[in-house]
């Protein structure tokens, strides 16, 4: 009899991932607003919730004929997951010399099945902050599942990110006499920085990722750096705004974020070395921040031994317990902190450690869930469309058997997912 269970799941499934008119019925409902609604039913039409219900008193009728019910039971109902900062080209421990290895077309394929895994994963919405090809890839990615000739999340993000020379996004332990091509784009001066943000933007980019310090996976720089002058910022931040085009800067060093945030970025990425007067800075100015704290983990748990990245884990555990600290001042002061893994190819479900990292700096379950969902969909001015569960935002939803409000590594098991008023996965259906 497995098969045909198997077959009629299959069959299910389909139909739900065909239908226009769905109702999404569970215990609870995590609204990603702070609002926990229990016994509800979520009605949806074409691609939009039209309506949020309760269950035991619904009439259907009301919104219409042809809806198939989705019967979750005791699962409990959350917005789709927003990882504000992911690289999916990644596949490798060494980032830097990852774009030599493959061709662009190869990177959009490793791409597309990255974005596809996170999606089954719950992560409906990505933020990609550039990535390991000379060409733009996760752009063209993007641009496939818009189109509709891929069923994927939806994507914002920077083709590249902007380097000094000698910078993080250059390379710097080969020979001056080979002519390599980085993945970042190298810049120098504000002219040349105009230049490759309207070139980035031409080629699709709705975000300009610059590299503001230097970084801890490369070789050749230090983190603690300052690297672009508040003139290059500057002209960064003005010209990508002509073209209400947002900013993010990588941003270690503490006086890196602090001319970073006065220029006007939109979020801070890592701030590794932030102190108080930088907290005070971005809480002033409204900027994000986005720590990326699952990238330690995984590089201690599962490549620890691997020698590219054998300074990225020394300077992460030498920084880590001081980062953690200010994260919990930050936390206490109202930062605003989204949630960005720094997604490198890892296993799509180990992303959700990143909800437990922000539990540790002192936020509360339902503030992790935000920091992923609404906080994200702020961050990306994307919140009329996504990150709550309310009438008008796309159907973009999930499930999970327990209550991650006491487990928050329930994230780490979505059992069902809904993109768009599609059905994605619902492991309800295919084991019963």
């Amino acid at each position: 009899m497995k098969p045909i269970v198997s077959i009629c799941a299959f069959l299910v499934l389909s139909i739900h991932a065909l239908s226009q008119k769905t109702v999404l019925l569970a215990k609870n409902l995590i609204d990603g607003t702070g609002k926990i609604i229990a016994n509800p039913a979520v009605v949806i039409s074409d691609n939009k919730i039209i309506a949020i219900d309760n269950k035991e008193n619904l009439h259907l009728s009301k919104y219409g004929n042809g809806f198939v019910i989705i019967d979750l039971g005791d699962y409990t109902l959350l917005p789709g997951l927003i990882d504000a900062h992911v690289h999916p080209d990644n596949s490798s421990d060494d980032y830097q010399v990852g774009h030599l290895r493959a061709s662009s077309a190869a990177k959009t394929l490793t791409g597309l099945k990255a974005v596809q895994d996170l999606l089954s994963e719950g992560w409906t919405a990505l933020r990609v902050a550039g990535d390991e090809d000379v060409g733009f890839a996760n752009l063209e990615i993007r641009n496939a599942i818009n189109k509709g000739l891929f069923l994927g999340p939806h994507i914002y993000g920077a083709g590249h990110y902007l380097s000094v020379t000698g910078g993080g996004g250059d390379i710097n332990f080969i020979s001056y006499e080979q002519k390599i091509i980085p993945d970042g784009l190298i810049v120098d001066g504000p002219e040349e920085i105009r230049k490759a943000i309207r070139t980035e933007i031409k080629n699709g980019s709705d975000w300009i990722k610059i590299l503001v310090t230097g970084a801890f996976m490369t070789t050749g720089d230090n983190p603690q750096n300052v690297h672009f002058s508040p003139e290059e910022l500057k002209m960064a931040v003005e010209e990508a705004g002509r073209r209400d085009v947002p900013v993010m800067a990588h941003a270690h060093a503490t006086e890196g974020i602090k001319q970073a945030v006065k220029a006007g970025v939109r979020s801070i990425e890592h701030g590794s070395y932030m102190d108080e007067e930088a907290i005070d800075l971005m809480v002033q100015h409204g900027t994000y921040l986005i720590p990326t704290l699952t990238i330690d983990l995984y590089f201690k748990e599962k490549l620890a031994d691997s020698k590219a990245l054998a300074k990225a884990i020394a300077l992460a555990k030498d920084s880590r317990e001081g980062m953690y600290e200010k994260l919990r001042l930050g936390v206490k002061k109202g930062l605003k902190i989204g949630l960005g893994t720094d997604f490198i190819g890892w296993p799509a479900n180990y992303s959700a450690r990143e909800f437990g990292e922000l539990i540790k700096i002192g936020m509360s379950p339902m503030q992790a869930i935000q920091a992923g969902t609404i906080v994200n969909a702020q961050l990306l001015n994307k919140d009329k469309e996504i990150g709550s569960i309310e009438i008008g935002k796309f159907a973009d939803i999930i499930a999970v058997k327990g209550d991650p409000l006491k487990d928050i590594s329930e994230l780490q098991r979505v059992k069902f997912v809904m993109m768009g008023g599609k059905v994605v996965k619902n492991e309800k259906i295919t084991n019963p």
